[in-house]
């Protein structure tokens, strides 16, 4: 998750780059001479047109103005109150502070799915807070309890700190599934963008140490790749819009403790430079067409159903990053956001 999806999202500002429908060529320049935007769906167009003005202003991350950005533009909503939820502080691994989790829509005494979420915010930003109603609609819609973790930022931790921290939580919520109210055969991890990034990195780390059987794994425009943005160019209007590259570059560079794209980068903090992807859950991956990360998502899909790991893989056309959280009721959006509850659904039934 970005800058523009922490902050924006609650302004009705959502953002990042959407792609060319149509091959390039005559037609596109064409389009390109007549709207500057020709390369964002037209269902989402008009609002960015809005706030376009409003989000060419906006300063890029830098590690002065990182506090600031934290604090976004306007408080989070006001939870539902048709859905329980509790705050709750938990252990963290050995040698780790506390941790703490958010538990969204737990009913004791029964037995349904559950889900371990991770925020967005590029690794540098995000809290369970902002998210929380949009949390406590989709444990509503699917059905399910989701236990979101409040996982420490970068830079001030690197992915050691914040990895162990989401799995804490997933641990705790599998040896909590009694009183939670969820069947602990029945877990899946979530996120979007960096969270997405997170909950790709927890089945790996969870398949790894065998202590929690997954289910599933829905990864929403997850972050999975150091070398987009700084080894790997993005062909334009690919990442034009919104989150881009300087930004992955910054998040990065925090989350890892050193420059991105190198040789040296540990496997350990990035999923597509882990070399042996068999034996992970089922996926679900969902992505705008000019989102920065579309090619490092269907990379990272071909590389799972090539490990032999179910796929199923949705490409919005024209969507830009986070624009599933754009409040305009755009059909593009609905339908995303559809396909990513039924997949929740089919994974967690009973």
């Amino acid at each position: 998750m970005d800058l523009s999806r922490r902050h924006l999202a609650k302004l009705a500002l959502a953002v990042a780059a959407s792609s060319a429908i149509e091959p390039g060529g005559v037609l596109a320049q064409a389009r390109s001479a007549r709207d500057e935007l020709w390369f964002i769906n037209p269902e989402l167009r008009g609002f960015v047109k809005q706030v376009k003005p409003f989000i060419d202003k906006m300063p890029r991350f830098t590690l002065a103005n990182l506090p600031t950005l934290r604090k976004g533009f306007t408080p989070p909503q006001p939870p539902l109150p048709a859905v329980p939820w509790e705050k709750r502080v938990i252990g963290g691994a050995a040698g780790q502070p506390d941790v703490t989790v958010y538990v969204i829509n737990s009913r004791p005494g029964q037995l349904r799915g559950g889900i371990l979420h991770t925020h967005g915010g590029g690794f540098v930003t995000g809290n369970v807070a902002g998210d929380l109603v949009w949390l406590q609609e989709l444990a509503r819609a699917v059905d399910c309890c989701i236990v979101s973790v409040d996982y420490r930022l970068a830079p001030e931790t690197d992915y050691r700190g914040s990895t162990e921290d989401n799995y804490a939580g997933l641990r705790w919520l599998h040896r909590s599934a009694e009183s939670l109210g969820i069947d602990p055969a029945r877990i899946a991890v979530m996120g979007e963008s960096a969270g997405g990034g997170h909950a790709a990195l927890l089945a790996l780390l969870a398949r790894d140490r065998g202590e929690v059987p997954l289910a599933f794994q829905c990864l929403t425009y997850p972050m999975l790749d150091d070398r987009t943005g700084s080894t790997r160019a993005a062909p334009h209007p690919i990442g034009a819009f919104g989150w881009s590259a300087a930004d992955n570059a910054f998040g990065w560079r925090s989350f890892l403790g050193m420059k991105p794209g190198g040789r040296n980068v540990p496997e350990a903090a990035v999923p597509a430079r882990h070399r042996d992807l068999a034996g992970l859950p089922p996926a679900w991956i969902g992505v705008g067409s000019i989102d920065l990360f579309v090619s490092e998502d269907l990379a990272y899909a071909e590389r799972l159903i090539e490990a032999g790991v179910a796929v199923e893989t949705l490409v919005s056309p024209g969507a830009f990053h986070a624009f599933d959280r754009f409040p305009v009721g755009a059909e593009v959006a609905n339908a995303f956001n559809a396909a990513r509850i039924a997949a929740l659904r089919r994974a967690l039934k009973g």
